[in-house]
């Protein structure tokens, strides 16, 4: 036995896409329902436990031994409930996911829609979801039910045969999606990188429970308090109704075309008396600054810990890793200089100091919520993140000498761009200091490709820039950096080339391949990105562009089109990720434990006293793949989770 391929059919009252499925496995009534399985590809065999059937014990030896490889879709899942229902923690070394195996492919993240793209003989049931919906959640007392809350085989035999086809039907497809995948096996060290994340959403992270149920509580308070302001200045049922607000407005001379947060600021700017003091309500209950915490208490499992905030290759063309749940990759900053004092006020559920101290409440928990994740009794927060790690991946893979330089020195590059921007020094809070601004938003904006509108999407014109200093300062931005845009250029011909003429080539230490119908980047780390079916095209300006198939904004699988500068953002972000795996692999080797990771950031819970010298110097280590990059990492000591 080299290979069992696995899935499972399980019941739970916790509803398992909002509390994740280290809380689902976890409640009182979670039941492992059916076990079906294939040994090396062969018959797929389904154990019904409800009818008092057995897993083979070869198959529970198989489970915790490392050498046998257990495949599933979402391994993730099969795993976690396994070790539930066997009361043991199964680790996940061995454990590989054929979700991660088509992700490094750029494949949808669905059984489903990885059967359909790679057109498998045997395909996902439809009729799947409408027998998980009746076995594997509670379902609603009625009369003709006899009021029960749970269906069972016995309600249906009927239905519950054809539930145990599709659990078994699952498991062939899984074996069919394996068998297409074999020509592009996942690297051996890219399991590795999933073993760890598997670890770290394992461990989890405690939450401070007591700021969480009183920062709900809080704003409960608070939003009552502004509802019923706006109730009597306005005189309206519901001033939290759109349609009813809209209205009343109005009727006070206001045309406002909707009640989104930057109509309702442009309004503001004109709005006097009752107006103005409706509207700055509307501001404050229109802001979700609960909706973490109460994602958080849903997620929270019995260890006071929460678990799965983060998939593995959940962006999965550049492999980087995606939010769950609490979607710790889209926190609110915090930039107030008595966090910690605000802080002990809501723990303390002192809502009369809070109300007199802060204009708004709700911008306050906003910026708590980071704070609710907290280290265990007796450590502290160690949180080191890579200082503008996609700014020297790009300035290193394109040899663009200057910045190179700066980032050797450690030294400001939005002071530096404007520098070599505007041929003068520019020192930050010093002379010339108010061209870093302009220097910050051209590095963020331009650096792939973007224009005059990648100017404006970051918030140009916000900013103070004037429109007709756009168009100059993309001119100066690239006049400064050739090599940058040179690179654009040659990663554009290099892929043009090999998708053309199906021809290997390479640039900047680059390499492109076409292999069975996809087109192939090989990083400089190894690992490749994967574009399926490119075609040369023709688009909407009359040139040669590139398109391949995959998953759009609306995730539909459909054509999309690239080009240079855009496969150079996918080259250096995913180049980036690699960096944040390696250094991951480093800390946790060297006996430090990852809770959380958020972007180019880890963080680290570990016994006060823990040296963050050698945690920083850790992170930075430049691996072997990456010679010349210059690589710096910084951290601070926290005894709860916030942005420095």
């Amino acid at each position: 036995m080299q290979l069992i391929s696995i899935d499972i059919e399980t019941y739970s009252s916790v509803n398992l896409a909002k509390a994740g499925v280290y809380r689902y496995a976890t409640s009182d009534d979670f039941q492992l329902l059916l076990f079906s399985y294939a040994i090396d590809e062969g018959p797929v065999k389904v154990v019904d436990l409800t009818q008092g059937e057995t897993i083979p014990q070869e198959i529970i030896a198989a489970l915790t031994n490392p050498e046998i490889i257990k495949l599933a879709f979402n391994a993730q899942f099969e795993r976690v409930c396994l070790s539930s229902f066997l009361g043991k923690q199964l680790k996940p070394k061995g454990w590989h996911c054929s979700m991660v195996w088509a992700a490094t492919l750029g494949l949808p993240l669905s059984l489903k829609g990885v059967g359909a793209v790679l057109g498998l003989e045997k395909q996902k049931l439809e009729a799947g979801k409408d027998l998980v919906r009746y076995f594997c959640t509670p379902c609603k007392p009625t009369q003709a039910n006899h009021q029960r809350t749970r269906n069972l085989p016995y309600h249906d035999p009927s239905k519950w045969q054809q539930f145990k086809q599709y659990n078994q039907r699952d498991v062939e497809v899984e074996v069919e999606i394996n068998q297409k995948l074999a020509r592009f096996p996942v690297q051996e060290s890219e399991w590795h990188n999933y073993w760890l994340d598997q670890e770290i959403n394992d461990c989890g992270i405690m939450l401070d429970q007591t700021l969480i149920k009183n920062a709900i509580a809080c704003d409960q308070s608070f939003r009552k308090q502004y509802l019923d302001e706006a109730q009597k200045l306005t005189d309206l049922d519901n001033p939290n109704s759109p349609t009813q607000l809209k209205a009343w407005l109005q009727e006070k001379g206001i045309d406002i075309p909707s009640l989104s947060k930057a109509d309702v600021a442009s309004a503001l700017k004109e709005a006097t008396g009752d107006v103005r003091k409706v509207l700055l309500l509307r501001q404050q209950l229109s802001k979700s600054s609960v909706k973490k915490y109460t994602a958080m208490q849903t997620a929270l499992c019995p260890d006071g810990r929460v678990h799965g905030l983060l998939q593995f290759y959940g962006a999965n063309r550049t492999g980087r890793w995606a939010g769950r749940l609490v979607q710790v990759q889209n926190l609110p900053r915090n930039s107030m200089p008595d966090l910690k004092e605000a802080r002990e006020l809501v723990r303390s559920n002192n809502q009369t100091a809070l109300g007199i101290l802060y204009d708004s409440v709700p911008d306050v928990l906003s910026q708590l919520i980071r704070t609710a994740f907290i280290p265990k009794l007796g450590c502290q927060f160690y949180v080191a993140d890579f200082s503008a790690v996609e700014a020297r991946v790009i300035a290193w893979l394109a040899q663009e000498q200057w910045r190179q330089e700066v980032f050797a020195k450690n030294g400001d590059i939005y002071c530096e761009s404007a520098t070599q921007m505007f041929h003068v020094p520019v020192v930050k809070h010093g002379i010339n200091g108010h061209l870093r601004q302009k220097g910050k938003i051209a590095e963020l904006a331009l650096g792939y490709g973007g224009s005059v509108g990648a100017l404006k999407a970051m918030g140009a014109l916000r900013m103070g820039i004037r429109e007709d200093e756009l168009q100059p300062l993309v001119n100066m931005w690239r006049q400064a950096s050739p090599n940058i845009v040179q690179f654009w250029w040659d990663v554009d011909k290099a892929a043009m080339t090999c998708i053309k003429q199906r021809l290997d080539t390479e640039t900047h230490g680059i390499k492109f391949k076409y292999r069975s119908g996809c087109f192939f980047i090989f990083l400089p780390s190894g690992r490749r990105i994967c574009y399926i079916k490119p075609k040369i095209g023709t688009n909407r300006f009359g040139n040669e562009s590139i398109t391949y198939e995959g998953i759009d904004a609306t995730k539909k699988w459909e054509r999309l089109e690239t080009y240079g500068a855009k496969l150079v953002e996918n080259i250096v972000q995913a180049t980036s990720r690699d960096l944040l795996a390696n250094a991951m692999q480093n800390l946790t080797q060297a006996g430090y434990q990852i809770v959380m990771h958020i972007h180019d950031e880890v963080v680290i819970e570990a016994p006060k006293g823990t040296s963050l010298e050698k945690i920083e110097k850790t992170m930075a280590t430049v691996p072997g793949w990456a010679t010349g990059l210059k690589l710096n990492a910084a951290g601070f000591v926290s005894d709860f989770y916030k942005k420095d």
